[in-house]
């Protein structure tokens, strides 16, 4: 029984590289000769179920496609596997891992009160219509303290005017809607050739990221 199969173009160098890391994420999935059970569940490289078969023989079978043989449910009974490249797996996960930090990393939050005044209000909106030039999702967030909760309409009618002021530089993904004490909206940039600002920094003045804010935490005071 061969030990690894050489993959698409002859080359299964990235196998063995990623076998012999000590930090490699993926050592963990069992995948050719390592697999030690008997017989196993198969998934052909289109995601056919070939069905139960002895390990020798759908390691044979990946070797004529050319391909892995890699375990992707180790408690089954049998276990399931399935026909692939793994090297190529390992990119499409990393690549997907990538996306997920780099999309994190250029998520903003603009912060608003229903209380807020005019310019400061204006000052938010050139915060955020920075954020989107550049690219970032941004979320805007409403919250309330106190007694405010009682007019939750005035706090979606200041959001419906913030969604207005930034529509030639987004769109939100979704309504904005009530969730606890805050009202949420998540604002996508348009594409480059699309953005359209109403509004530039003045000098000098830097957008800044209400991510991780506690402003308005806490309750206002109640007045009778």
């Amino acid at each position: 029984m061969a030990n690894s199969f050489p993959s698409p173009g002859g080359n299964r160098s990235g196998s063995s590289y990623y076998q012999r890391r000590n930090n490699d994420p993926f050592a963990h999935i069992r995948r050719n000769a390592r697999i030690k059970d008997p017989e196993i569940r198969v998934i052909s490289p289109e995601g056919k179920q070939l069905g139960i078969m002895q390990t020798e023989r759908a390691l044979a079978l990946a070797q004529q496609f050319n391909l892995d043989l890699v375990e992707m449910a180790a408690t089954a009974k049998p276990p399931v596997c399935r026909i692939m490249d793994f090297g190529k797996y390992v990119y499409e996960e990393q690549k997907k891992a990538s996306h997920v930090k780099s999309t994190a990393a250029r998520l903003k939050e603009i912060e608003f009160t229903p209380r807020i005044a005019g310019g400061d209000f204006l000052t938010k909106i050139r915060h955020a219509e920075e954020f989107l030039s550049h690219g970032s999702k941004v979320k805007l967030r409403l919250k309330f303290r106190g007694r405010e909760m009682a007019h939750t309409e005035i706090g979606f009618e200041l959001m419906k005017k913030a969604l207005a002021e930034l529509e030639g530089m987004g769109h939100p993904d979704n309504q904005a809607k009530l969730m606890g004490k805050q009202i949420n909206v998540m604002l996508t940039p348009l594409p480059e050739n699309k953005r359209k600002r109403k509004y530039t920094l003045q000098a000098n003045e830097q957008a800044i990221d209400d991510t991780g804010s506690d402003a308005g935490d806490d309750e206002a005071p109640e007045t009778a």
